[in-house]
């Protein structure tokens, strides 16, 4: 593919760097202000998915899937500990590895709040075809995988596991 951008076409309004900043910058504290009257932030409940399906265990896999610098994820893990929302535990296979896990109130905080997230996200996509979200998820997927480069010790960086799968796999005998 011949290059996109030129000096003569480069601007704010069509610069895939500044809209995706500028959506981020708009949704943020909309997306806080999910949470003002619960007992966990919006980043903790982020963190708190992204421990939920299991793939990721480790601080260091966690920090670098949901974007957090190490000191201050740890912080944020010390007090959903404190909370009873994380466990911490030593590795069986090699002890300098910690490894994270939800407690059982850490995964019903993830799937009772979930539903909060999911219409917050609904009602924006609302004027959007299921189509055209498909696409805008497929596009941002490619855009993230290639700033990405090699995916770290072959994990997928973004979860594709539902939820609402989890939740059911739970509640089968």
């Amino acid at each position: 593919m011949r290059p996109y951008y030129k000096p003569t076409n480069y601007t704010m309004r069509n610069s895939v760097g500044y809209l995706m900043r500028i959506c981020t910058n708009r949704f943020l504290p909309q997306m806080e202000a999910l949470f003002e009257d619960q007992e966990l932030t919006f980043s903790q409940w982020t963190t708190l998915v992204a421990l939920h399906d299991g793939r990721i265990s480790t601080a260091g896999d966690l920090a670098h899937s949901i974007c957090h610098d190490a000191g201050s994820l740890t912080r944020l893990i010390d007090e959903m500990v404190k909370r009873g929302l994380v466990i911490r535990n030593r590795s069986d296979s090699d002890r300098r590895v910690v490894t994270l896990a939800l407690t059982s109130h850490g995964s019903d905080l993830v799937e009772a709040l979930a539903p909060r997230v999911m219409n917050f996200w609904n009602g924006l996509l609302a004027g959007f075809s299921h189509a055209e979200v498909d696409s805008l998820i497929n596009l941002l997927t490619r855009l993230v995988l290639v700033a990405e480069g090699q995916p770290r010790k072959n994990k997928l960086l973004l979860s594709d596991v539902p939820i609402s799968k989890l939740v059911k796999a739970k509640q089968a005998p």
